[in-house]
């Protein structure tokens, strides 16, 4: 399955990822506080989005497509959220499917899959919708006549113009800001429990490793 084709248009990437780059900053710039976390959650939340994508490849692999190829599946049933000590999976998964998926997305994505990093339905997106919509209709307030009609339609175009450029834009944020490739985790243990809001998840907790064995 041809991963990268959803994602065509960020095939542009300035430098590939380094293994060591996070490892090094860490020894480096240690004394900054909470630097090791925002590392840490940076990795787990691309080992979320890919984890995601092999348990959705493996639903559509299992689902009669009757004739139709599609590149990229994915299964809006499943959800996650990651923190510095791993990430919740939310959604009906076998636990043994989960394993192999976690592993089979850390694999993928420490040997070269790094768009499994990127997912459309990651809250980076509603962010950056947000703050482009909000930002486009200060600019077009400011700039356009204040009058009722000029402002309504200056605001109308800004909300569709943020609605086209943000899915875009939020993948860019999302590759290059919200996560990193996850060369310094390790799966530590995958876990049936609740969130804090008391929703019914899986848990799988990770741990920091300077280098891949």
């Amino acid at each position: 399955m041809n991963t990268s084709a959803s994602f065509d248009f960020f095939n542009f990437d300035l430098t590939a990822p380094q293994p060591t780059l996070d490892a090094d900053l860490l020894r480096q710039l240690s004394f900054v506080p909470g630097l090791k976390e925002i590392l840490m959650l940076r990795q787990v939340h691309a080992l979320e989005h890919a984890t995601v994508w092999v348990l959705s490849e493996s639903k559509n692999l299992n689902t009669p497509t009757q004739g139709i190829t599609s590149f990229q599946i994915d299964n809006e049933l499943l959800g996650g959220l990651s923190t510095d000590q791993g990430f919740y999976l939310y959604g009906k998964v076998n636990i043994s499917d989960l394993r192999r998926a976690v592993t089979l997305a850390l694999h993928r994505l420490t040997n070269g899959e790094w768009d499994l990093a990127v997912h459309p339905r990651c809250g980076t997106n509603l962010s950056v919708a947000m703050l482009l919509t909000a930002g486009l209709a200060v600019g077009v307030h400011l700039l356009v006549p204040f009058r009722p009609i000029e402002q309504i339609v200056g605001l109308g175009l800004a909300a569709t113009t943020a609605a086209e450029i943000a899915p875009d834009v939020g993948a860019l944020a999302q590759r290059y800001v919200t996560t990193a490739i996850p060369f310094n985790l390790a799966i530590e243990n995958i876990t049936l429990t609740r969130d804090s809001w008391g929703r019914e998840a899986h848990f799988i907790r990770i741990r920091w490793q300077e280098e891949r064995s």
